[in-house]
């Protein structure tokens, strides 16, 4: 084997054989590494193995066992299940609950089997204090603290698990490279060996990675394509709630979400998230509006807040948390141009109350409607709540799945729905709910501060 020296990007992966002070493929500054490959000689063959071709109709195509971990929402995110021989990677920022919520899984894992938990970054004595905190007690829960990925292999041989967890993949190398731990070559190595353990003798594989600033998984991209699935752990550091999310799954939707709640003997799950997201809702409040947004196959009842005040600068300030800060411009615009209020002059502040994040366009209606009862200092009803999707042409188009909005809303004591007049269709309003169909932003104004 040959060996050569290249610079590799430590964040997506580019080499190149001189350094470079910015990668000319992600465009980030002074990221580039020396390292050390090696390189096959030109007479080496390629390795032959005895995999035939197979007939797609002779492919067996039964769906896997799943094997339920015991807390719920970690399940659903996973699509029902850990599945023989996956491969799941962990993301979060530091401190998030990353490794508290896999020793409490893996420990209720190893009720139904031998698990094997590798700790990297901390001894097993300290994995071992925060187990008890935990309630951890499982017998055939197994902890090495070990960084070498050849001594890993070597435990696992012997021991022979039925479920690894290897935290963190960053802290963990392999002597056939000579780059440090953390490194792209490293990072793509060893998950490349994990992965062909996982999938060669089907041990369901968990490893947790770090996150880069801003909030991406750390090492070669390829990492996320490697693995069966990509959760990550989202969390405002204010709020004890954490949000467990699905951002690709071989095995389920990518829609789904876990909430969890941090407690000091760790994460709780959160049955409810709607009530808990609304316990402490001021009611009667300019600016305030209940919005049901849509996680996959499960609805949730959130609060937004908005606040409209004048400006003492020459440019208005524009803030938003939990939602697109491009969104709500868009929305303020269409506010100006077809509603007719006056807010280009105005400072706003928009927040989604409880850390949580929202993408889906079904929550512009109550995006619109928190900025008109605060701009013009009137209280939406209590037990309203209104969803759709705004147009540039202030028009309000249908979304999906209206049926599990209503049903949540009025589960939860609401009596009062403004949505799409597209969704009414075929639409079956719970007892005691009203539902006002509307076509237009201006129209839909009108129905809340009738």
């Amino acid at each position: 084997m040959k060996t050569k020296t290249l610079f590799t990007c430590q964040q997506c992966g580019y080499q190149s054989p001189k350094w470079l002070g910015k990668c000319p493929d992600c465009q980030a500054w002074n990221t580039l590494a020396e390292e050390v490959v090696e390189v096959a000689g030109k007479g080496k063959s390629l390795v032959v193995t005895d995999n035939r071709p197979v007939r797609f109709t002779e492919v067996s195509g039964t769906e896997e066992d799943r094997l339920c971990c015991g807390i719920a929402e970690l399940d659903r995110v996973l699509g029902g299940g850990v599945v023989p021989g996956s491969f799941t990677l962990i993301g979060g920022d530091p401190g998030i609950g990353k490794s508290t919520l896999l020793l409490q899984a893996v420990d209720r894992l190893a009720r139904c089997g031998k698990a094997l938990y590798v700790t990297a970054e901390e001894s097993a004595r300290q994995v071992k204090m925060r187990g008890e905190r935990l309630g951890a007690a499982a017998p055939s829960l197994y902890l090495l603290a070990e960084t070498s990925l050849e001594s890993i292999f070597a435990q696992v041989k012997e021991l022979k698990p039925d479920f690894l967890v290897v935290d963190s993949i960053q802290t963990i190398f392999t002597q056939a490279l000579e780059s440090a731990p953390g490194s792209v070559s490293q990072v793509r190595e060893c998950a490349g060996r994990l992965m062909q353990l996982a999938k060669g003798q089907g041990i369901p594989t968990f490893i947790v990675g770090h996150v880069t600033k801003d909030g991406s998984i750390a090492g070669p991209r390829m990492l996320e394509h490697m693995v069966d699935t990509v959760l990550y752990f989202e969390g405002d550091p204010g709020h004890p709630y954490r949000i467990m999310r699905a951002v690709k799954n071989r095995y389920g939707s990518t829609n789904e979400i876990g909430v969890f709640e941090m407690k000091e003997s760790g994460l709780a799950e959160v049955t409810n998230p709607s009530e808990l997201f609304l316990a402490e809702r001021p009611l009667d409040a300019p600016g305030s509006v209940v919005v049901p947004s849509l996680e996959g196959s499960r609805p949730i009842l959130v609060e937004l807040q908005a606040l409209v005040s004048g400006s003492s600068f020459g440019t208005p300030r524009r803030t938003a948390m939990g939602i697109d800060h491009n969104r709500v411009s868009l929305l303020v615009a269409v506010l100006e141009k077809k509603v007719g209020l006056s807010l280009l002059s105005q400072d706003i502040f928009l927040n989604v109350a409880g850390g949580v994040r929202l993408d889906e366009p079904a929550v512009d209606l109550g995006v619109m409607a928190a900025l008109a009862s605060s701009h013009l200092n009137r209280a939406v009803q209590a037990r309203t709540i209104l969803f759709g999707e705004v147009g540039l042409a202030g028009e309000v188009r249908a979304v999906s799945r209206p049926e599990l909005r209503v049903k949540e809303a009025a589960r939860l004591g609401f009596n009062r729905c403004i949505l799409p007049q597209g969704n009414l269709k075929n639409l079956e309003s719970p007892v005691g709910m009203e539902l006002i169909g509307v076509r237009s932003a201006e129209e839909a104004l009108e129905g809340v501060f009738d």
